[in-house]
């Protein structure tokens, strides 16, 4: 049910650092550092992307962060500034819980969360994150959650029901 998206325009994407961690490996010559980044990229209306970079240097890490999160892209239904319904996803030990806002409410999200849903596009959100804090899996939780969301359009359809239907009212 994930909609995977074939990116067609590079310069619309946007890319953003999540977290960073450094790697010492110990060994009879001294100590090796070496850099994991994880980036999110996204086109502020609604495609999405996470990957994940390693290198010797911050700078390259995060080169190769970007470029492996334009391989798997996500299509995500954004209305009005907001998501459409509530979504709960896990990922390892991750859970994140997302539900739609009003109107000038802004992102409501902690850490990785938050860097996610400002790259879909998304203005107005109320996201708690349970579980685990590991930026990683957050990241894949909320991704997760995101993709499984649905627009009314497709709802309307896939039931042979009317548009103003699918909405309460």
């Amino acid at each position: 049910m994930v909609n995977r998206v074939k990116v067609t325009n590079d310069a619309e994407l946007k890319d953003r650092l999540v977290a960073i961690n450094r790697v010492t490996k110990v060994t009879k010559g001294g100590r090796t550092f070496t850099f994991a980044a994880i980036v999110v990229v996204g086109d502020g209306k609604g495609v999405i992307g996470y990957g994940l970079g390693k290198a010797g240097e911050v700078t390259a890490a995060i080169a190769k962060g970007v470029e492996a999160a334009k391989k798997n892209l996500v299509k995500v239904p954004v209305l009005k500034g907001t998501v459409p319904h509530e979504a709960y996803a896990k990922f390892g030990g991750a859970r994140v819980l997302i539900m739609p806002a009003a109107e000038g409410t802004g992102v409501v999200a902690g850490g990785a969360m938050r860097a996610v849903l400002e790259s879909v596009g998304v203005t107005d959100v109320l996201a708690k994150s349970k579980g685990s804090s590991n930026p990683h899996n957050l990241v894949k939780a909320t991704i997760e959650a995101l993709a499984n969301m649905r627009d009314p359009k497709t709802v309307a359809k896939n039931r042979g029901v009317n548009l103003s239907k699918v909405f309460r009212g």
